[in-house]
Protein backbone atom coordinates (compact mmCIF):
# COMPACT_ATOMS: atom_id res chain seq x y z
CA UNK A 1 0.00 0.00 0.00
CA UNK A 2 1.27 3.74 -0.89
CA UNK A 3 2.15 6.10 1.60
CA UNK A 4 -0.25 8.71 0.44
CA UNK A 5 -2.88 5.84 1.70
CA UNK A 6 -1.78 5.18 4.73
CA UNK A 7 -1.95 9.17 4.94
CA UNK A 8 -5.65 9.54 3.89
CA UNK A 9 -6.38 7.16 6.47
CA UNK A 10 -4.93 8.40 9.40
CA UNK A 11 -6.03 12.25 8.54
CA UNK A 12 -9.74 10.76 7.28
CA UNK A 13 -9.67 8.28 10.94
CA UNK A 14 -9.18 11.61 12.76
CA UNK A 15 -11.74 13.22 10.95
CA UNK A 16 -14.13 10.91 11.28
CA UNK A 17 -13.43 10.44 15.16
CA UNK A 18 -13.97 13.91 15.84
CA UNK A 19 -17.07 13.79 14.36
CA UNK A 20 -18.37 10.60 15.65
CA UNK A 21 -17.53 12.06 19.07
CA UNK A 22 -19.31 15.58 17.96
CA UNK A 23 -22.53 13.89 16.63
CA UNK A 24 -22.76 11.37 19.36
CA UNK A 25 -22.75 14.62 21.77
CA UNK A 26 -25.54 16.50 20.29
CA UNK A 27 -27.37 13.69 20.09
CA UNK A 28 -27.03 12.42 23.74
CA UNK A 29 -28.56 16.33 24.62
CA UNK A 30 -31.28 15.92 22.31
CA UNK A 31 -31.94 11.81 23.10
CA UNK A 32 -30.91 11.33 26.21
CA UNK A 33 -28.32 8.62 27.79
CA UNK A 34 -28.65 5.44 26.50
CA UNK A 35 -27.97 3.23 23.20
CA UNK A 36 -29.74 5.86 20.90
CA UNK A 37 -27.49 8.55 20.09
CA UNK A 38 -24.92 5.75 19.22
CA UNK A 39 -27.71 3.79 17.68
CA UNK A 40 -28.15 6.74 15.26
CA UNK A 41 -24.14 7.08 14.58
CA UNK A 42 -24.08 3.93 13.49
CA UNK A 43 -26.68 3.93 11.37
CA UNK A 44 -25.75 7.58 9.66
CA UNK A 45 -22.41 5.93 9.11
CA UNK A 46 -23.14 2.74 7.27
CA UNK A 47 -25.32 5.15 5.25
CA UNK A 48 -22.57 7.64 4.44
CA UNK A 49 -20.55 4.53 4.04
CA UNK A 50 -22.84 3.17 1.43
CA UNK A 51 -23.42 6.28 -0.52
CA UNK A 52 -19.79 7.09 -1.04
CA UNK A 53 -18.33 3.66 -1.95
CA UNK A 54 -21.19 3.71 -4.91
CA UNK A 55 -20.53 7.59 -5.92
CA UNK A 56 -16.27 7.23 -4.94
CA UNK A 57 -15.61 3.92 -6.32
CA UNK A 58 -13.81 4.56 -9.26
CA UNK A 59 -13.83 8.09 -9.79
CA UNK A 60 -11.43 9.26 -6.83
CA UNK A 61 -7.24 8.07 -6.70
CA UNK A 62 -7.80 4.65 -4.24
CA UNK A 63 -6.25 6.07 -1.76
CA UNK A 64 -8.77 8.76 -1.42
CA UNK A 65 -11.47 6.04 -1.74
CA UNK A 66 -9.58 4.05 1.25
CA UNK A 67 -9.13 6.74 3.58
CA UNK A 68 -12.88 8.13 3.50
CA UNK A 69 -14.43 4.46 3.91
CA UNK A 70 -11.77 2.98 6.37
CA UNK A 71 -10.02 5.88 7.55
CA UNK A 72 -13.41 8.21 7.90
CA UNK A 73 -16.44 6.09 8.10
CA UNK A 74 -14.51 3.49 10.12
CA UNK A 75 -13.73 5.70 12.88
CA UNK A 76 -16.81 7.46 12.72
CA UNK A 77 -19.14 4.58 13.73
CA UNK A 78 -18.76 3.26 16.61
CA UNK A 79 -19.10 -0.78 17.35
CA UNK A 80 -17.20 -0.14 20.42
CA UNK A 81 -19.47 1.80 21.90
CA UNK A 82 -22.31 -0.20 20.56
CA UNK A 83 -20.73 -3.29 22.26
CA UNK A 84 -20.33 -1.12 25.64
CA UNK A 85 -23.89 -0.41 25.71
CA UNK A 86 -24.96 -3.69 24.89
CA UNK A 87 -23.22 -4.88 27.73
CA UNK A 88 -24.66 -1.93 30.16
CA UNK A 89 -28.16 -3.25 29.15
CA UNK A 90 -27.60 -7.07 29.86
CA UNK A 91 -25.83 -5.69 33.22
CA UNK A 92 -29.05 -3.48 34.03
CA UNK A 93 -31.09 -6.74 33.14
CA UNK A 94 -32.97 -4.72 30.36
CA UNK A 95 -33.12 -7.37 27.72
CA UNK A 96 -35.98 -6.06 25.86
CA UNK A 97 -34.05 -2.77 25.32
CA UNK A 98 -30.98 -4.36 24.29
CA UNK A 99 -33.01 -7.19 21.88
CA UNK A 100 -34.81 -3.90 20.26
CA UNK A 101 -31.71 -1.72 20.14
CA UNK A 102 -29.43 -5.03 18.40
CA UNK A 103 -32.00 -5.85 15.67
CA UNK A 104 -32.45 -2.34 15.20
CA UNK A 105 -28.77 -0.83 14.60
CA UNK A 106 -28.47 -3.87 12.19
CA UNK A 107 -31.02 -3.92 10.79
CA UNK A 108 -31.43 -0.36 9.55
CA UNK A 109 -27.54 -0.44 9.50
CA UNK A 110 -27.43 -2.93 6.19
CA UNK A 111 -30.62 -0.65 4.63
CA UNK A 112 -28.73 2.10 5.17
CA UNK A 113 -25.45 0.76 3.39
CA UNK A 114 -27.65 -0.37 0.87
CA UNK A 115 -28.97 2.70 0.15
Amino acid sequence: MQAWTWIAVAVAGAAGALSRFAVTQGLKEWLGEGPWPVAAVNVLGCFGFGVCSGLLQGRVPQAVYVGVLAGFFGAFTTFSAFASDGVQLLEARRFVVFAGSVALQNALGLVALCG
